[in-house]
């Protein structure tokens, strides 16, 4: 069984024992945690309804992504600016998916 769930903005397709990367969720390793915004659920070709649906995951880690280089110039004046910044994620195992 396989289910959409939208968290941190984005959406992602999960089915147990997946493990996906998404925006920082509180909570510490070891933890569990339920996303409740399921879009869309389903086995093989047939959909299922969602009402009450929620997917149950574990929390892998905290960690952080890869550091991107933001650098900024105005050329013939002299200005230059770099900076580096890492986003925080949460890395999940999906558990569960039912009700």
């Amino acid at each position: 069984m396989f289910a959409i769930v939208r968290t941190g903005g984005k959406q992602y397709r999960v089915a147990a024992g997946d493990k996906i990367a998404v925006e920082k969720i509180a909570g510490e390793a070891g933890e569990t945690v339920s996303l409740g915004d399921v879009l869309l659920a389903g086995e093989g070709a047939e959909l299922k309804p969602v009402d009450g649906l929620v997917v149950s995951a574990e929390i892998i880690a905290q960690a952080k992504a890869e550091k991107v280089i933001v650098f900024k110039k105005r050329r013939r004046h002299n200005y230059r600016r770099r900076n580096g910044h890492r986003q925080q994620h949460t890395i999940l195992k999906i558990v569960s998916i039912g009700a």
